[in-house]
């Protein structure tokens, strides 16, 4: 690692690559905090030659020069493995800062880098001709690119003070901020099922249920752990015993678990004690799930009919859709209504639920229905765990308030997504 930000992106430290909505940046600063949080599989990881690699303890995060973690433990073939780990997006990175020749890399044990290397790079020649394991994260990310970019943009965004923010969105007239909340919904809307596609295709319907409501159990501040244990504890395991699973759970990720900042009701122990309720009230609930899809597109079929375009009407398409009456019988159905409801309920129907039901529809083929079936749904739904920022930004501006008007997910999802267009976190890499 050198020098400040700026110097970082001179480097090259950002890829931009092409997303959903246009380029978006991911920097070596990014790769960094995934290392950290342990934000991908850590369960299977291997070196770029075939090597089994564990991570005992990601090391002290470097923000000065040299390495960027000091003092990594990990084990390599089942042999203990301590030193300094550098990351970087390619592994040519290594070679164009010279860092075989720097007496401060001197100790790096493991090459960390984003893309995977050509199949003659499976090592990195370190300092006096070392042999440095090189490890390849992006098969084992969690999610896309774009999403952990989204997301990193995300958190820069809640930070901004309301009056910030609210003087960004001053800058179009409110018929064109109302145009492009509602194209940038449709946008994040079509983000979030292709991201669900993905997490299928990679671990099937069930134990893609099973990540995704233990990740939304453990937002924002215990995701990476949660998806560790939603890993290393298969729905099996939490059918055949729950309570015990959400013991040896808490037990497993205990060194990760943030407990500084985060809510009582949203303590570790608290949500996988609830995701126990959860299993044992409904252990097949993602099959209970996936039968709910004819009564899904109904509801969403009768909310379009409310609203179209921009103009979605959500109070009516609400009262249309009979959606408080829905949101019980999906809750009482898939058992969801054990981790107490609330917020987090509905982040769990729009984040995970709904997005995973119109990508399996997808997969399934003609006949069994589209995305847009259930779009006119996800966006007049109740808006789930939100920043407050935001939620202030869209009383503000008018984008919803009142008994017409009520603030929905859809609304937030597009503002956010209007937002991050313009946001130099998402589309620089830089703060």
């Amino acid at each position: 690692m050198t020098g400040n930000a700026a110097e970082h992106e001179a480097a090259g430290m950002v890829a931009e690559m092409p997303g959903l909505d246009g380029a978006f940046s991911f920097s070596e600063n990014l790769l960094q905090k995934i290392w950290l949080r342990g934000d991908f599989d850590r369960a299977s990881l291997q070196t770029a030659d075939g090597h089994p690699l564990r991570i005992v303890h990601p090391g002290r995060w470097n923000r000065l020069a040299g390495p960027d973690f000091r003092e990594a433990r990990l084990l390599l073939d089942g042999q203990p493995l301590t030193g300094d780990v550098e990351l970087h997006l390619y592994t040519a990175d290594w070679q164009a800062h010279a860092h075989a020749h720097d007496p401060a890399y001197a100790d790096v044990v493991l090459h960390v880098v984003l893309f995977p290397p050509a199949a003659h790079e499976t090592f990195t020649a370190g300092a006096q001709g070392r042999r440095l394991p090189v490890l390849a994260l992006l098969s084992y990310l969690h999610q896309d690119l774009e999403a952990y970019a989204a997301e990193e943009a995300i958190e820069a965004l809640a930070g901004r003070p309301v009056t910030e923010l609210r003087a960004l969105l001053a800058t179009l007239p409110r018929e064109a901020l109302s145009d492009g909340v509602a194209l940038h919904a449709e946008k994040r809307w079509r983000q979030k099922v292709r991201f669900a596609g993905q997490r299928i295709t990679r671990l099937g319907w069930e134990a893609a249920c099973h990540h995704a409501a233990l990740e939304v159990l453990g937002y924002r501040m215990n995701r990476s752990p949660m998806l560790a244990v939603a890993a290393a504890f298969p729905l099996a395991a939490w059918r055949a015993a729950p309570d015990r699973t959400a013991a040896a759970a808490r037990d497993a990720e205990r060194e990760r678990w943030q407990q500084r900042g985060v809510r009582p009701a949203n303590r570790p122990r608290v949500r996988l004690a609830q995701y126990a309720r959860w299993i044992a009230a409904a252990p097949d609930w993602p099959s209970r799930l996936r039968e709910a899809w004819p009564r899904l597109q109904a509801a969403a079929a009768s909310a379009a009919e409310q609203g179209r375009g921009d103009d979605w009407r959500v109070a009516a398409a609400r009262r249309q859709a009979k959606l408080r009456p829905l949101r019980e019988e999906l809750a009482r159905l898939t058992g969801a209504e054990a981790p107490g409801g609330g917020t987090r309920l509905d982040t769990f129907f729009c984040d995970a639920a709904f997005p995973l039901l119109a990508a399996q529809a997808e997969a399934d083929g003609p006949g069994a229905g589209s995305a847009q079936d259930l779009w006119p749904l996800w966006r007049i739904w109740l808006p789930g765990d939100q920043p407050d920022e935001l939620m202030a930004c869209l009383r503000e501006t008018g984008l919803s308030g009142g008994r017409d008007n009520p603030a929905c997910h859809g609304v937030f999802q597009g503002l956010l997504g209007w937002l991050l267009a313009r946001s130099p976190v998402f589309r620089t890499g830089t703060k």
